[in-house]
Order: structure tokens, then C-alpha cells, then sequence
């Protein structure tokens, strides 16, 4: 008896042992594909561990999250399944469709002005110069074909884009960072603008290093006339699970010979944006991300809700706020147009001029902009 218990023992031992070594080979193969990305290599390593922000392997906020506890976890898994929030719209979102041929003429010397592809990317031309923020043209916002998929297609195509001079990235997650996107880009010679680490990430797509400008908080380049600046913001980053913030993140600061603007990424709310606006602005439009928030504080801390939103516009003295990062993936435990609706309030609120261009849509700097409240017709 204890003969065959024994051999039992073994059996299932060996079995188990199996299916560990096929999961793990399994999981080595899915993490090893290109889309996740790339760690640091030893000149990169090198820089980030003089960073002052970079400690025990990681960076870090200088305005620290609130730790995540057990019972959030718990909260966020429960909601997860069990919310009664219309995170989906119930019927299409409008979209304009951007000429490509408008797009073809250079733009002019003078002037600053923008379209919304959908969640944080958007299309910007300043003073003679084209740059993409976050561009994502993905279906999916995800390494695999599983995950969140666009509420909308994008206003244009991405092969239909003229040149870019700049793609400004402002951390690696996957509804900021999109692979296919970035190698198409790369391909047409296009500058990548990014924070501290992710230039591996795309140097394993095949990126150019030449085509890479890898900046930490407050760095600079001239693209031309433009300066491009590296501004401070108050997120975390990663593209493989279990590994937490190993790439910087940041806002970005464009200033021309006319005009400037302002990219929040994501963020919480911070000090920093104070900061910024007190060195470089006013901005004649910021683009500030109002949704994908809670709940619970360690979530709010690098995501901020919509009220905060329109502060950190105040902080950086914007003058015409642009909403973005909400609309198009389902990233959160709130309503789809929740965001635009408690921004709009606020901007009332506090007399801050809000824009509400719908996918597509041009908005000029130097002109008037007749918003709508749109998504009321897609409730």
C-alpha cells in the first residue's frame, strides 16, 4: 500500500513539475515578445541610477502615491465585475475626418493648432512644426489581443499622416505607447521625444538611436525654432506585469517663436505644475488628461480627477484647456463622459476657457472655438 501511495506521490510530483516548466515556458515566450518592450541596457542603467528619482530599481514619484492595501485591491476586483457605471457609449462617437490632403501643405510659421485622435493622442501643428502626442492608432490598448478595445476609429488613417517632426511620449503604458504605431512612424523618420528608459523599448522595434531623444525632467532640445522640454508630472510606468515604474515618465513643454503648449500625460495632481507654469508658461492651449480615475487615494494620486484637472490648467496658466484621455478605451470605474461632464462644471466654475472639439475636430489657437456638449447626444 504505501508502495503504490509512494509511486502516486511520485507521479503527481512529475506531472506537476510538467505543467510548471510548459507554464513557465509559456509565460517566457509571451513576455519575451517585442511588444513588451525592453530593459535598460548599462549606459541607460547608469544614467538612471545618478537620477535622484531613481531608487532601488525603480523610479519614483517626488510627491509619493498612497500605498495600495489589500481591501482596494479587493475593491477595484469586486467593481471590476459588479459596477452599474455606463463605461461604454451606448451609441457611436462622432468623428470628423481629417482631410489628409489639408494636411499636406506645410504648415505655417506662425500658428498653433490641434486635432483629437482619441483618447490622449493628438495631432498638433506649431509654428511651422508637426508633432504627435501619445499616438496610438491601435485597435486594442494591449500587448495581446485581448483588452480594451476604441470606443471610435481614429480621424485619419495612420499611413494617410504627412511627416512628423516630433512624437512626444509621455511614459511606456500601452494606451500611450503603441508599437506598431511607433515602427511605422519611425519608418517615415520621425524624432521621438521620450523619457529616460523607453528609448529601449523602442530601439527594440527597430528604431534608429539616431531618431531617439531620451530627456529626464527639465532637459531640453531645439527642433529648430522649437524648444521641446521635458516637464515634471506624477505617474509610474511598465509594460510587464510585476514590473513597477522602470522607465521615467513626464509632461512635456513645447515652445515656439509664437506660441507654446502643454501636454499633462498622465498624472495625480502635484506641486509641479506650479512650477511649470511659473518657468515656462502661459500656455496658449494645454492638453490635460481628465479621465481614468479612482477609486480610492493611490489610484487618484496618478490619475486626478476632473476638478483637479482644471487646477493643474490654472497651475501651468493655460489659456484655452483641451481635454484628452477620455472617450475612447474602457480604463476606469466611472461613467465614459463623467470626465467631460465634471471638467465642463468646473471650467464654469472657474472661468477657465474649455474646449470641447469632437474626434477630428480642428481647433485654432488664434481663433474662436464654438464647443458643444456633444456626448449629451450619444447618452
Amino acid at each position: 500500500m504505501k508502495s503504490k501511495l509512494s509511486r502516486w506521490v511520485v507521479r503527481a510530483t512529475v506531472v506537476l513539475a510538467a505543467v510548471a516548466a510548459v507554464l513557465s515556458l509559456a509565460g517566457w515566450a509571451v513576455l519575451s515578445q517585442p511588444q513588451f518592450g525592453a530593459p535598460m541596457d548599462s549606459a541607460r542603467l547608469a544614467r538612471a541610477m545618478a537620477n535622484p528619482q531613481y531608487r532601488e530599481g525603480r523610479f519614483t514619484n517626488l510627491e509619493p502615491e498612497t500605498p495600495t492595501s489589500a481591501a482596494a485591491v479587493g475593491d477595484y476586483v469586486v467593481r471590476q465585475f459588479s459596477g452599474d457605471e455606463m463605461r461604454e457609449p451606448p451609441r457611436p462617437v462622432p468623428v470628423l475626418t481629417v482631410d489628409e490632403a489639408v494636411l499636406a501643405a506645410a504648415p505655417p510659421p506662425r500658428g498653433l493648432r490641434a486635432f483629437w485622435i482619441g483618447h490622449a493622442s493628438v495631432y498638433v501643428e506649431l509654428d511651422g512644426l508637426r508633432f504627435l502626442l501619445d499616438p496610438v492608432f491601435a485597435e486594442r490598448a494591449s500587448p495581446l489581443p485581448v483588452g480594451p478595445t476604441r470606443f471610435h476609429s481614429p480621424p485619419i488613417a495612420l499611413a494617410d499622416l504627412p511627416a512628423i517632426d516630433a512624437v512626444l511620449i509621455s511614459h511606456d503604458h500601452y494606451d500611450h505607447l503603441d508599437m506598431d504605431t511607433v515602427r511605422h512612424l519611425a519608418g517615415r523618420g520621425s524624432r521621438f521625444y521620450v523619457p529616460l528608459g523607453i528609448g529601449a523599448h523602442l530601439e527594440r522595434w527597430g528604431v534608429p538611436a539616431g531618431q531617439i531623444e531620451e530627456l529626464e525632467w527639465w532637459q531640453q532640445r531645439m527642433v529648430g525654432s522649437v524648444r521641446i522640454v521635458c516637464t515634471p508630472t506624477r505617474h509610474y510606468s511598465g509594460r510587464a506585469p510585476g514590473v513597477r515604474s522602470p522607465t521615467l515618465w513626464s509632461s512635456w513643454s513645447v515652445i515656439g517663436p509664437q506660441h507654446r503648449f502643454f501636454y499633462s500625460g498622465d498624472t495625480g495632481y502635484s506641486k509641479h505644475f506650479g512650477d511649470i507654469g511659473a518657468r515656462l508658461g502661459p500656455f496658449d492651449i494645454a492638453f490635460i488628461k481628465i479621465g481614468a480615475y479612482g477609486p480610492g487615494a493611490s489610484w487618484v494620486d496618478i490619475h486626478m480627477p476632473p476638478e483637479q484637472a482644471v487646477q493643474v490648467h490654472r497651475d501651468v496658466r493655460g489659456k484655452r484647456m483641451f481635454p484628452v484621455h477620455w472617450s475612447t478605451f474602457n480604463l476606469a470605474y466611472h461613467d465614459w463622459d463623467e470626465p467631460i461632464r465634471r471638467t465642463a462644471a468646473e471650467a464654469a466654475r472657474t472661468g477657465v476657457e474649455l474646449v470641447t472639439p469632437r474626434v477630428g475636430e480642428w481647433v485654432d489657437a488664434d481663433r474662436a472655438f464654438e464647443s458643444t456638449r456633444w456626448w449629451e447626444a450619444v447618452r
